[in-house]
Parts: structure tokens; C-alpha cells; sequence
């Protein structure tokens, strides 16, 4: 049995799950996200503000309880997408890093001899505050994280002086220089 899989999904007021055989239609006041579940080995329930999933066997291998709980969280997040959305926030930490933007391309300067240009789907919603502080929203957390790590990749965060990008509340293991 799954731990995470057993809990209920809460639907808030605003939010509604639509069941289409294997299809999942997940609606909120931020959008829409569509997923889809093995109908063979899982079966849904909706009641008026709770979603359930669950195994249509009895008895449940590992691999059954793996994604069990697999799909439980992604309905979850799907459902926090829609009503609430995913944030994540970027720090840019180092003389004369900052970002702006144009239009659908970030701009960056981040100690490179020219200016690096990131562009970004229509779905993410990207905004720049103060130049040092970047914040990417949206309704897939997939996508959200999957932007925000492309972006921490352009310039990692060294040891040495912590410059580069991270995200906000990350910790970075500090390296003491050479020594005389």
C-alpha cells in the first residue's frame, strides 16, 4: 500500500476535474492541464471536493504502489497548478550580473564577454525584479523546474565566492581559497 497514494486530493471551489476514460481534464482559475492514467491498472472517484485514485486489484505489487503514489502526485501539482500556480525564484549573485527582459528572450549578463539570451515557452510566465531577482511562474511544476534548472546551468554557482545563479534559500558549501 502506498502512503502517499491513499490520501485524498483536495479540489478547491474554483477548480474542477473532468474523467474521461484514461483522460484526466484539470481546470482553475490559472488554466488547464491534461493528464492521462493507466485506466487498466487504476480506477478514479470524484466526489463533490475530493479526488481519489485507486488500484483495481486487491493485491498490489511494488511497482502498483510506486506509481500509485506517482500518479497521486501528479494530480496533486495539477491541481495546485491550476488553482494556485508553481513559483520558483532565481538569485543572481555576482558583480555586474543582472537580467532583463525582451519580450519573450531573457537577457543576462553573467560575467560572460557577451550577453546570453534565453528564450522561454509561452506557458511560463517570467518576471525580473530588481535585476538580480528573477521569478518564473506557471501552471506546469515540470515545466517551472525544468526552466529554472536550464537557467541555473548557464552559470552554476561557484564554491570559491558563491557567484553565479541559484535559487532562492539555496545553500551553497563554501571553499576556503589558497593559502600563502
Amino acid at each position: 500500500m502506498s502512503k502517499i497514494g491513499k490520501k485524498n486530493i483536495i479540489i478547491p471551489k474554483d477548480s474542477s476535474i473532468k474523467i474521461e476514460g484514461a483522460n484526466l481534464t484539470i481546470s482553475g482559475p490559472k488554466g488547464t492541464k491534461k493528464l492521462t492514467i493507466n485506466d487498466k491498472i487504476f480506477s478514479s472517484k470524484l466526489n463533490e471536493s475530493e479526488f481519489k485514485i485507486q488500484p483495481l486489484t486487491k493485491n498490489i505489487d511494488k511497482k502498483t504502489s510506486i506509481m500509485w503514489g506517482t500518479y497521486r502526485s501528479l494530480i496533486n501539482n495539477a491541481v495546485t497548478g491550476v488553482t494556485t500556480g508553481h513559483e520558483k525564484i532565481l538569485e543572481l549573485s555576482g558583480v555586474g550580473f543582472r537580467a532583463n527582459l525582451k519580450g519573450d528572450i531573457l537577457n543576462l549578463q553573467i560575467g560572460f564577454s557577451h550577453e546570453v539570451n534565453f528564450k522561454f515557452p509561452k506557458e511560463i510566465k517570467i518576471t525580473v525584479e530588481k535585476q538580480t531577482v528573477i521569478k518564473i511562474n506557471g501552471v506546469d511544476k515540470e515545466l517551472v523546474s525544468k526552466i529554472a534548472a536550464d537557467i541555473k546551468n548557464l552559470k552554476p554557482v561557484e564554491p570559491y565566492k558563491a557567484k553565479g545563479i541559484k535559487e532562492k534559500g539555496q545553500f551553497v558549501l563554501r571553499k576556503e581559497g589558497k593559502k600563502k
